[in-house]
């Protein structure tokens, strides 16, 4: 008699994880399986990863301003890509943020297209995906195009989130109320060391004034920050400690990507001060026989 094992739930959690991250691959590669044929000028390949209902539509206001949805069949982009042309086809993806349930799958990415070196134009293609016998194929591109404040090479995000929080932190040293504030979301949250210090922005802004209208608001050194970013590119969180009046403190947020071409914001900031383990007790003992504030 055979018997029925029930796997434990963080087996089953695993292999619907496994089986995302595989899908995941698996999408991507067919949308770059697609741009690499459209640089080497070979129409089998392009025609490969879509399925036949596919199609193409592009939204764009035309020169009276009017919303225009253009839609072109996917034969003639395939022709068009095996037809003979001097430059190369290259679309620059700057990231993937991929979503599938089931047997559907849509990817955005934000991309510049190239005619050999010179930059053509940029945008958003929103790729619609469906899973049949054959594995992954494309069912719809729908894309945005303009020729203005497209990015034309790789963002260096870690970098550039170092800049960033290094900025923040040396605004309120020297009291720059309009970087400081202007560096976070508008609905970015800041956690402060006391149990009531949870603001919204705008809300902190008004708080901290009295502060910002000296000459420093608070100094903090940060050193020893970690950055960690997602795998679409568009969310990052990082650790860091700082060198406070309040001896070393730990910060921890989330940022969140606003722009191609780098535009980071803080979401959330979370600081907490550091206590040694050997004085938690009488750290303890100090908070329970601390005043009770007064509304």
């Amino acid at each position: 008699m055979l018997k029925k094992f029930l796997l434990p739930a963080f087996l089953l959690l695993h292999f619907s994880t496994q089986a995302q991250t595989d899908d995941r691959a698996a999408v991507i590669a067919v949308i770059q399986r697609m741009f690499d044929g459209m640089r080497a000028s070979d129409s089998a390949a392009v025609r490969s990863v879509f399925d036949p209902s596919a199609r193409l539509q592009t939204a764009f206001a035309d020169r009276e301003g009017k919303p225009t949805l253009a839609t072109e069949e996917i034969s003639g982009f395939v022709e068009a890509v095996g037809t003979p042309h001097e430059e190369i086809w290259d679309e620059r993806i700057w990231g993937y943020d991929v979503r599938i349930d089931g047997l559907l799958a849509t990817a955005w990415t934000e991309y510049t297209f190239f005619l050999g070196e010179k930059m053509s134009h940029c945008g958003v293609d929103a790729f619609q995906l469906f899973k049949g016998e054959n594995g992954w194929k494309i069912t719809q591109i729908s894309d945005t195009r303009r020729r203005e404040n497209c990015q034309t090479e790789p963002a260096a995000d870690v970098p550039a989130i170092h800049r960033l929080m290094d900025a923040w932190h040396h605004a309120a040293a020297v009291a720059d109320e309009d970087t400081f504030f202007g560096s976070m979301t508008p609905d970015g949250i800041y956690l402060g060391t006391d149990a009531t210090e949870r603001w919204l922005r705008d809300d902190m802004r008004e708080w901290s004034k009295k502060y910002f209208d000296q000459e420093t608001a608070w100094a903090f050194t940060a050193h020893d920050r970690q950055v960690y970013l997602s795998s679409d590119g568009q969310t990052a969180w990082f650790e860091e400690l700082l060198d406070t009046w309040m001896g070393v403190c730990r910060g921890s947020g989330v940022l969140q990507k606003t722009s191609a071409n780098g535009g980071w914001k803080i979401r959330h900031y979370d600081l907490a001060v550091t206590v040694p383990n050997e004085v938690i007790n009488g750290f303890i003992e100090l908070v329970k026989n601390a005043p009770e504030k007064k509304d």
